[in-house]
């Protein structure tokens, strides 16, 4: 049987939500194993005198459980 776990993850980019998402899952990957999916759940925006200076996303990040058959 295969167990997949969601996490939340917060991430930011002064260029793009593109690299606000890259950035994201960059950064989960190297701390979680089998990372097999993402879901942008919420973008916004910072504005700083009237243009965009940040760009925000957050994210649902799926990955697989290790299965320890031996443990049953």
């Amino acid at each position: 049987m295969t167990i997949a776990k969601n996490i939340e993850v917060s991430s930011t980019s002064e260029t793009s939500f593109e690299d606000a998402i890259q950035k994201g899952i960059a950064r989960i990957a190297k701390t979680v194993s089998n990372v097999q999916g993402a879901w942008v759940k919420e973008q916004k925006v910072g504005i700083t005198n009237g243009k965009i200076s940040k760009y925000h996303v957050i994210m649902i990040v799926s990955f697989v459980i290790n299965d320890d058959s031996d443990l049953g």
